[in-house]
């Protein structure tokens, strides 16, 4: 029963989506208002600082590493 009900409001969700107006996808109403280019740049601030995170979280991990041996 409940794998029918999230079945038909799955199928709900769809049908709704069809009946949207057609506009302009979002990236290009933002490539058009030039604000595509903050939404890359803080995507790639963000994905520097997983990085440098990750890094530096390595370093902590080696050096610990060898203390212990």
């Amino acid at each position: 029963m409940k794998k029918l009900f999230a079945l038909l409001t799955m199928l709900l969700f769809t049908c709704s989506t069809f009946a949207q107006t057609e506009q302009p996808e979002m990236a290009d109403a933002m490539r058009s208002n030039g604000k595509i280019y903050v939404v890359v740049v803080v995507c790639l601030v963000i994905l520097l600082g997983l990085v440098g995170y990750v890094v530096r979280i390595d370093r902590k991990l080696t050096k610990l590493e060898q203390k212990k041996d």
